[in-house]
Formats: C-alpha cells, sequence, structure tokens
C-alpha cells in the first residue's frame, strides 16, 4: 500500500445529516475548508435530497440511499473538476440536505380586514384564518432562489411571503366566487382546494409545492355580528308586535324594582315608539318608501299606570281605562297608583295627571 493510498484510508468521512428541529428545510453540511475526500460515505436519508455546490455551481443531486463518493456516481463534479491526482485527491464542495418531508400545521390569516361585496348583506369586511402544508419540490430552484449561503434554512424565513401569497389568493376568491357569507361553512372544503390550485405557481417559482390549504374560519366585525344575531332573535320570535310589547312589559317591571335608577315616562315613551316603528320597518320593508312624506312620526303612546288594591298590583292601564275606573267609581283619589319615572306609590288624588280627572266626575245626587 503506498503512502497516500494510506493517507486516503485514513481520511475517509461520512457526510450525514440528522435533523434536531421540525422546522428546517435546508442545511448545508459544515466541513474544515468544505474538504470531502474521495471515497467518502454520503448517507441520504428518507426524506432527504443532498445536493452538491462546486465553485458556486450546483452539480450533482442524490435521493435517499448511501453513496460511496467516487467519480463513478459523481458524474457532474467529475466533468466540472479535473484533479490531477486521477480523482482520487480529496475536494472542495459544499453540501446542503434537502429536508423533503411535509411540514403541516403552517398558520395563515388576514391581517386586515377584506372588503367585499356579499351578494345578500353589500359591502361587509371579512377576516380569516387557516392552516396550510408545505414541501420542498425543487431542492436546487430552492438553493439557487432563496437559500443561496444560507447554512440553515428554516420555515420562519420565508413563511411570511408564503402567508402574504395565501392571503391575496384568498382575497381573489373572495371577489370572484360570488358566495354569500351565510354560505360559506359549507364551502370551506372547496375554498380551500380552489386557493390551493391557485396558490401552485408562486410557490414552484421557489421550488416549493403546497399540498393542502385549511380554511378553519371566516369571521365579520363584530358590530355585523351583533346585527345578524338581533336578525335571528327577531326571525325566532315571529310577532314582532307581540315581541315589542313583551320586551316593553319586562322594562316596566325592571323599573319598577328599581324605582331610584328608571327613566322617565318620556323616556319610556320615546323607547315604545321607536321599537314600535322599528318593528313594522322590519316586518314591511316597504312600507318606509311608500309613506307619504308627510306622514310625520307616530303618535307617542299614553303614559301606563298601576293601580294598588287591597295590597294587590294590577295593570299597567292607559289612561283612558284609569278614566273608565274613576267614573265607574272604582278608583278613587285615596287609591294608591305608580307610573315609571315615580319613586315610591300615591294617592291618585295626588297626582295632577289625575287630578283633572276627578274633578269631570259628577258628585253624588242628593238623597242617594
Amino acid at each position: 500500500m503506498s503512502l497516500f493510498d494510506k493517507i486516503r484510508g485514513e481520511f475517509v468521512d461520512i457526510v450525514e445529516w440528522l435533523d434536531p428541529t421540525q422546522d428546517t428545510l435546508a442545511y448545508r453540511f459544515e466541513r474544515y475548508h468544505n474538504e470531502i475526500k474521495m471515497g467518502a460515505k454520503l448517507v441520504v436519508r428518507p426524506g432527504q435530497v443532498a445536493v452538491f455546490v462546486n465553485e458556486g455551481q450546483i452539480a450533482d443531486e442524490f435521493q435517499p440511499g448511501t453513496y460511496t463518493l467516487q467519480t463513478q456516481n459523481m458524474p457532474i463534479m467529475s466533468t466540472l473538476r479535473g484533479w490531477k491526482y486521477g480523482f482520487n485527491s480529496p475536494f472542495k464542495a459544499e453540501v446542503y440536505f434537502f429536508n423533503t418531508k411535509v411540514f403541516t400545521n403552517l398558520k395563515w390569516g388576514t391581517s386586515n380586514p377584506i372588503i367585499v361585496r356579499d351578494p345578500e348583506i353589500g359591502p361587509v369586511r371579512i377576516g380569516a384564518y387557516g392552516a396550510y402544508t408545505l414541501q420542498i419540490a425543487q431542492p436546487s430552484v430552492l438553493l439557487s432562489k432563496l437559500i443561496s449561503t444560507d447554512g440553515l434554512f428554516q420555515v420562519d424565513e420565508i413563511a411570511e411571503q408564503l402567508r402574504a401569497f395565501l392571503v391575496a389568493r384568498f382575497a381573489a376568491w373572495l371577489g370572484g366566487s360570488h358566495i354569500s357569507i351565510f354560505d360559506f361553512a359549507s364551502n370551506y372544503p372547496t375554498m380551500g382546494d380552489q386557493i390551493r390550485t391557485a396558490l401552485q405557481p408562486d410557490f414552484q417559482q421557489y421550488g416549493l409545492s403546497v399540498p393542502q390549504v385549511t380554511v378553519e374560519n371566516v369571521s365579520l366585525p363584530p358590530e355585523v355580528e351583533a346585527a345578524l344575531d338581533k336578525r335571528s332573535q327577531v326571525n325566532l320570535v315571529g310577532d314582532l308586535n307581540a315581541y315589542t310589547r313583551y320586551q316593553a312589559a319586562n322594562a316596566i317591571e325592571a323599573s319598577a324594582h328599581n324605582p331610584g335608577g328608571g327613566s322617565g315616562a318620556m323616556d319610556l315613551a320615546v323607547g315604545l315608539a321607536m321599537g314600535q316603528q322599528v318593528a313594522r320597518q322590519i316586518s314591511d320593508p316597504g312600507q318606509a318608501h311608500t309613506a307619504p312624506a308627510s306622514s310625520g312620526p307616530p303618535p307617542l303612546p299614553t303614559a301606563e299606570w298601576f293601580v294598588g288594591r287591597n295590597g294587590v298590583r294590577e295593570g299597567p292601564f292607559d289612561l283612558a281605562t284609569v278614566q273608565q275606573q274613576i267614573a265607574g267609581g272604582t278608583l278613587t283619589q285615596a287609591t294608591l297608583v305608580w307610573k315609571a319615572g315615580m319613586a315610591a306609590w300615591a294617592a291618585a288624588g295626588d297626582q295632577a295627571e289625575l287630578r283633572s280627572l276627578f274633578a269631570a266626575v259628577p258628585p253624588p245626587l242628593p238623597g242617594a
């Protein structure tokens, strides 16, 4: 054995990469002065591809397997270099290992709402988020376009750019789909597949592919969601007039238990009038357009009174009913009454609004 053969045998190396991370796309194998001995063992594991770079030029590419680095299995390297020692001397080259597994659960989302024209509710701002998967399709393209001399290239170095591509394709899909937001949930799978297909050219320019895109949620601004919830409540109730009366009765009941914090009678009247007006407009959308311009606002409802008899609360009664009770003698000036805005129950004869009604009642007939 010659001295050269002995020295060469002592320096046979193993070129391999064991990935200790979960997000590394490519790794440059570190060698002292980038020297790799002829006859070294190259180990490429499943889910990896090794690419040799010689003096800035991409040379051989090795798929999974174990290789002895010799002239026979390095044809391109042998063409690029002409070693004067018959390809038996050490050579300088960079070896990049590429992780060709599928990287899963990569997140995407809209940083700002996207304005679209919904076919049912008109212009609306929409946000969305989901996940996608990533895989290296062409290691040499990725090396030349993005990695260059980076010795450790990880997913987060390109994640922002990929998310920008995905959001742009999502916005374009929204603009051309003409699907109502009420039907988005049933179209999530179709939405993801179509966005993935549109994304492929964007990813391919960097030697990447996107096997899957998932849309997890499409959301509306909080105020729009609140309005939709109200609309659902109204549709669930059905009879808007009954719903309005029910809400008004609850408000009066709450005021009765909290006299000091309740609103005045005028506030209650205005609130009821507005509620009835909204109910009429929702139940008959064309009413607002067909009503004559001189119709004016609806009349305010009269104040409603509660009456206390023998320790039992009765009512509420409108003013006309109270007047009938006064005329019939069932409600006297000493009867306790209460309405919204009063701090406590009081005699009917002490109320300015009712005093005139007592004055209109004739006195008893003589001798009766």
